[in-house]
């Protein structure tokens, strides 16, 4: 399995990771758009899946946002998902949080805290 949220610049290697009728998730584009797939490109590098999948589609619908966000909530709260958070920027410093973010120099997640 592969978890793909970079995009344009690392598709194809995330593929070559892939053992036969192994699976990838392609969910981001951070350095653009994946151009067009063949789908022969997928059987000839091993009867592979690929999947495209968009939040949307998961919360459809009210009751489907509350019940996944319950989740979340609940594993955090037990221990079973833990966050890291990589910096915390007051909201003024928005913008330098948004610039390392584009740099790609950060791990874990930026908060802004409003003050």
């Amino acid at each position: 399995m592969v978890y793909d949220s970079v995009g344009r610049t690392t598709f194809l290697k995330s593929l070559d990771c892939l053992v036969p009728r192994g699976t990838m998730v392609s969910f981001g584009q951070s350095s653009g758009k994946v151009d067009a797939v063949e789908a022969t490109l997928l059987s000839a590098k091993g009867s592979l899946y690929l999947t495209r999948p968009t939040l949307g589609h998961s919360i459809a619908d009210s009751a489907s946002l509350r019940r996944r966000a319950g989740d979340v909530v609940r594993w955090v709260a037990g221990g079973k998902l833990s966050l890291r958070i990589g910096a915390t920027f007051p909201l003024g410093q928005a913008a330098e949080a948004h610039r390392q973010l584009e740099s790609r120099s950060t791990t874990g997640k930026l908060i802004l805290i409003p003050r």
